[in-house]
């Protein structure tokens, strides 16, 4: 038998499969995508049927050479990159890439690897299938698409607002997202109410009726009329209800559901989590086991599992955990009308791999989002929970008091996994989860105290990554394979800012979103942009031609585009003026955009370049903030105090004794290092993008940092 060339993108991948196909296979790496649209240049012909013009990715030449080579001494070929489109446009390369080097002379297909386990790569390689067209033009169209708009759309705003700015199809419309979440944050009025409780022996209940109607209490004055009014009252238990309710058990994860999971319970970004899970999917080093892949392919929509896996895992439920957890058949789950169903759900691909039996192998991270996916795929196929849950409501006078308990009757699934919780407001989710004592109808209750508390109604809360991901999904907006990304995009290019978990907008994202919207209100339409992932979707269906996706999208974007170029208001000359002079010269100073955001800048400009921070009051009264440029530092050459300067990275501290001394240093905020114990500054810092953080002076002793600038007490 000759030998037979198998062609994955990742090196991790291509070790595991090679152990498991032995000697007559050569197993090769692409590392990714070998070819893409230039970066240099728009790259789409678009009078040409918006044909692309795809180059070689710099680095991927001598790839692309060992391949052919291989391919040209193999008997047959198979082109196995991930499941998804994006594996499909990498193995349609690939073999474009082979065409003329024995390609007409053998055969190539393409393989599917829906987890990277023995029985799965051999199943494939023995029912090999031939590239699908639908799924690259799908791909196709939704590289186009976001390189229409990244590619024509930025290049105005770097003309009205400043070089470096980018738009995108998809990202833009996440970021509007959080715009208006934050909008309708500083638009939200506190309301004012109050609650009141019965504290009993044991448990505790709420006022919610007077006269038999729900009571609201908007006033301190209302709560001390109500407690006047119940002084020496006597309470007493007007009626019992109780009822066994079930909690069903929830789906295997999908993978947007795997990234709200690992972004609640464990902290993981989107991003990390899609690493970790392409981890843990192309292979895992098991000791002399080698390398075994752990888990089935993780972009998937589909919450179906295999029959298979299914008599797995009851057959693991039934030893671990006894008949009484295991439902009489298995339960089955419906994924969205959107959703592909290509893939299994993200499982284990075997039992026999517990995180107990492989957490050695594993790092930290790897291990708990491991045991996270096991958990999640085991409890999906256990019985639910039974709970028992009283209602008891209490009276005194004419007011109705009312205490819920609820008791775990039977664990069921919860004995292996619950999930974890969004945010909610102040006074909703809060059920009472304990026990209440023995009561009946007619029993007199003796009241320790009863105690008013107020209360403020709260606004809508600031998106984390796992609830931006679920609004994403839940609009229709991109696919759960790009949501990492698209997170990180908006947070690398400063749009967005995270701050405890938190994402707000930026002043820039802000304005950016603003001139969009106004610009192109169809393409930051959340309703269109759906409607765009629908129509990607058909493509790959076969339902319609990616040619007639382009079309119909490109013509009334081509109008906005032209309108935008002329009409799109231009920040770099706008100038805002004010009732300040400048300290300088006397001239008005007016408002400006610059590269870090609005500044006062005198309107004699070039003549008297005098600038200045500003604030703005409640009243709207422009405010300048003095920029304070000498620092207690002193210079650690010749001992003159350092000054703040600002250069292309940032701010700095330079010797004012420049240009006889050069002397730099990081520029500190003044504030002590948080962490108990150290005796280090906070400083400003830069990742390796250009993102400005805030660590410790004395790093790597000290790991402190945080994204936003600490502010002295």
């Amino acid at each position: 038998m000759g030998k037979s060339l198998v062609i994955v993108e990742s090196p991790a991948k291509a070790k595991t499969i090679n152990k498991y196909l032995g000697k007559g296979f050569t197993v090769m790496a692409s590392v990714g995508h070998i070819k893409d649209l230039p970066k240099s240049k728009l790259g789409v012909d678009i009078e040409n049927d918006f044909a692309p013009q795809y180059e070689t990715i710099k680095g991927k030449a001598t790839i692309i050479s060992d391949l052919k080579k291989a391919g040209k001494e193999a008997d047959a070929i198979y082109i196995g990159p991930d499941p998804d489109r994006e594996g499909e446009a990498i193995a349609w390369h690939i073999r474009e890439a082979l065409d003329g080097k024995g390609k007409a002379k053998k055969p190539v297909y393409r393989v599917l690897f829906n987890e990277i386990t023995e029985k799965a790569i051999k199943e494939a390689i023995k029912n090999p299938g031939d590239i699908d067209m639908k799924k690259v033009d799908a791909q196709q169209a939704r590289r186009i698409l976001d390189r229409l708009v990244g590619y024509q759309v930025s290049p105005i705003l770097w003309d009205k607002v400043r070089r470096g700015l980018s738009a995108g199809r998809v990202q833009s419309v996440a970021v509007r997202l959080i715009c208006e979440r934050e909008r309708e944050i500083q638009a939200f009025k506190a309301i004012e109410y109050w609650s009141i409780t019965a504290e009993f022996d044991k448990f505790v209940a709420k006022l919610v009726k007077k006269d038999s109607k729900p009571i609201t209490i908007s006033t301190e004055a209302e709560a001390t009329a109500v407690l006047t009014d119940l002084k020496g009252a006597k309470f007493a238990v007007a009626d019992i209800e109780k009822k066994e309710r079930k909690k069903n058990p929830l789906a295997p994860f999908i993978t947007s559901r795997m990234q709200q999971e690992a972004a609640r319970k464990l902290g993981y970004t989107a991003k990390k989590t899609m690493m970790l899970a392409q981890q843990l999917y192309e292979g895992i080093e098991l000791g002399e086991e080698g390398p075994v892949g752990l888990i089935t392919y993780m972009r998937t929509d589909s919450p179906r599992v295999s029959s298979e896996a299914i008599a797995a895992v009851r057959e693991h439920i039934q030893a671990k955990y006894g008949k009484d957890f295991l439902p009489e058949k298995p339960n089955e789950y419906k994924g969205k009308k959107s959703a592909q169903d290509a893939h299994e759900a993200i499982r284990p691909t075997s039992l026999n791999y517990t995180p107990e039996k492989v957490k050695t192998f594993l790092s930290r991270d790897q291990q708990r989002l491991y045991d996270l996916i096991w958990k999640r795929f085991v409890a999906s196929q256990m019985t639910p929970a039974v709970l028992d849950q009283t209602k008891a409501e209490i009276t005194a006078k004419n007011y109705l008091f009312q205490a819920n308990g609820v008791t775990v009757k039977f664990a069921g699934f919860t004995a292996v996994y619950e999930e974890g919780k969004d945010d909610v407001a102040e006074g909703e989710g809060d059920e009472d989860e304990k026990k209440l004592p023995p009561l009946k109808a007619g029993q007199e209750l003796a009241a320790n105290a009863v105690t008013p508390k107020q209360h403020f109604t709260q606004p809508p809360p600031r998106f984390t990554e796992a609830t931006l991901v679920k609004e994403l999904e839940e609009k229709g907006i991109g696919r759960p394979s790009t949501y990492a990304s698209i997170i990180s995009t908006i947070v690398d290019r400063e749009y967005v800012a995270k701050d405890q978990k938190r994402l707000s907008p930026t002043e820039l994202g802000f304005t950016i979103t603003d001139l969009l919207v106004e610009s192109f209100p169809k393409i930051l339409n959340v309703e269109f942009t759906a409607l765009m992932e629908n129509e990607l979707d058909q493509v790959e269906d076969g339902a319609i031609e990616w040619l007639r996706v382009m079309r119909d999208f490109y013509e009334p974007f081509k109008e906005s585009l032209d309108k935008a170029k002329e009409g799109m208001k231009n920040l770099k000359a706008e100038e805002t003026p004010t009732d300040l002079k400048c300290p300088k010269c006397g001239n008005s100073m007016v408002i400006k955009w610059g590269r870090r955001g609005k500044f006062l800048a005198c309107s004699g400009y070039p003549e008297c370049k005098s600038t200045s921070d500003f604030r703005v009051d409640e009243d709207g009264k422009v405010h300048p903030v003095e920029r304070k440029d000498t620092t207690d530092e002193k210079c650690p050459k010749c001992g003159n105090p350092m000054a703040v300067k600002s250069g292309r990275f940032g701010k700095f501290l330079a010797c004012t004794a420049y240009p006889e001394c050069k002397s730099t240093m990081p520029y500190s905020t003044g504030v002590p290092c948080p962490e108990e114990g150290c005796t280090g500054k906070v400083i400003e810092r830069r990742t390796k993008k250009g993102r400005v953080f805030y660590g410790c002076s004395r790093y790597p002793d000290c790991k402190y940092a945080s994204w936003v600038e600490p502010k002295k007490e």
